[in-house]
Parts: C-alpha cells; sequence; structure tokens
C-alpha cells in the first residue's frame, strides 16, 4: 500500500538523502502499519516527534502507536519549535 511521509524542520535529516530536500518520500508499506511503525523504522527520536497530521487531521500522542495507515495516507510529522 502506498503512503507518503513528511519530515519537518530537523528530522529531515532521518529522510533518505535524496528526499531531504524535498522533505517528502513516498513508502510501499504493508496493510496494517501504523505511524509508530514509521516512527520506529525511520528511527525518530520519540522526544523529537511533536505534531503529527496524518491527511491534515492532529493525532493525538497516545494514538500514534496503534492509529493504522490506509492507502494513499500523507503522514507529517514535526519537530517541536522554538523561536522567537
Amino acid at each position: 500500500m502506498h503512503i507518503t511521509l513528511k519530515l519537518f524542520a530537523t528530522l529531515t535529516d532521518y529522510l533518505p538523502a535524496e528526499s531531504r530536500y524535498t522533505n517528502i518520500v513516498e513508502l510501499d508499506v504493508t496493510e496494517g502499519t501504523t505511524i509508530g511503525d514509521i516512527i520506529s523504522q525511520y528511527k525518530l527520536p520519540p522526544k523529537w516527534v511533536h505534531l503529527v497530521l496524518v491527511n491534515g487531521s492532529y493525532i493525538n500522542p497516545e494514538d500514534r502507536a496503534t492509529k493504522r495507515l490506509i492507502e494513499d495516507d500523507v503522514l507529517a510529522i514535526w519537530p517541536p519549535i522554538a523561536g522567537g
């Protein structure tokens, strides 16, 4: 099944080199893959996984380990951002 993963800010360092400029990677994953599976696969540090959206909808932290992705989902992840 096909999904799109978008990582932002410092998380782009965890993408394959050819995807870092666009911050997007197209993935073929097995049916039943969860957000937690993708976070583990890309070895994203849990403290850096702050804002998670699937198709533009916010996913609560307690739901991320079990939220199953479906065909053509777009998973976007941002780290905590500070600034002024």
